[in-house]
């Protein structure tokens, strides 16, 4: 089968589908200029201590992990970043009244630039956008905490009860939010069409979904430019890059 005709095939089962969901990882902000995490130029493979910025534990108990993950923050290249047209076709789709749901293990909150509504998307792994206070559960923007930052403050402690900040992303050894869980268990298990899109598909629970979705009956396709644990079960993969292949699907619909 052609490339086209897998496009095209694949734009057939969105057209007629009463109910589309997505699945989004670090794959479809690549070129947007921020890295993914496990890809052959990711962060953890170039730099496996990255991670532990993301220990929960290790981010409570020493300062210094915070002390860097706030420099980290207030470098991170989601600031200059903006969508590319893979985030703007899934936003089309939407549109178009053809995706329902969109799962994000993202925290760079460039879907809802792109145009995705807050009410179709569920960010599993939370946004760096905010900031919550791990003591009182205070949130607030993110700019304000990096404005402190930028100022002097080496590791900027909740205005409303002196505790430690954090931004709202879930870390290593931190619960995902209930609510979130359930309404992306939902739509997978919902569904008629269920698209996995730069994601490698390792990440529990995240990486559940395209196995509900199956269970449930949907067609699965796969769009990642490295194997997934799902290829093999997947009605089709794509392998080419995710910028290029959405909106060819999109235009298609």
């Amino acid at each position: 089968m052609t490339r086209t005709a897998t496009l095209s095939l694949v734009a057939s089962w969105i057209r007629d589908a009463s109910y589309v969901a997505a699945l989004t990882g670090a794959g479809i902000s690549t070129d947007s200029g921020i890295p993914d995490f496990r890809g052959p130029q990711g962060l953890w493979t170039k730099n496996p201590g990255a991670q532990r910025l993301s220990s929960l534990t290790a981010y409570l108990a020493e300062r210094d992990v915070r002390v860097q993950a706030w420099q980290t923050r207030a470098a991170h290249p989601a600031w200059s970043a903006t969508p590319n047209t893979g985030h703007e076709a899934f936003a089309e789709l939407e549109r178009r009244g053809k995706l329902h749901a969109l799962v994000t293990q993202n925290i760079d909150g460039l879907h809802q630039l792109a145009g995705t509504s807050e009410e179709s998307i569920i960010e599993i792994h939370g946004t760096l956008r905010q900031v919550v206070c791990m003591s009182c559960r205070e949130r607030a923007p993110m700019e304000r905490a990096l404005q402190r930052v930028r100022a002097g403050e080496e590791d900027p402690a909740c205005n409303c009860c002196g505790g430690i900040l954090k931004s709202a992303t879930i870390s290593f050894g931190q619960n995902l939010v209930p609510a979130d869980l359930n309404r992306a268990a939902a739509a997978a298990s919902s569904c008629d069409v269920f698209l996995a899109v730069g994601t490698s598909l390792v990440v529990y629970p995240a990486a559940h979904l395209p196995q509900m979705a199956l269970d449930a009956g949907s067609k699965l396709v796969i769009v990642n430019d490295q194997p997934t644990p799902y290829d093999e079960a997947a009605d089709a993969v794509l392998r080419d890059p995710i910028s290029a292949v959405l909106p060819a699907i999109a235009a298609l619909i």
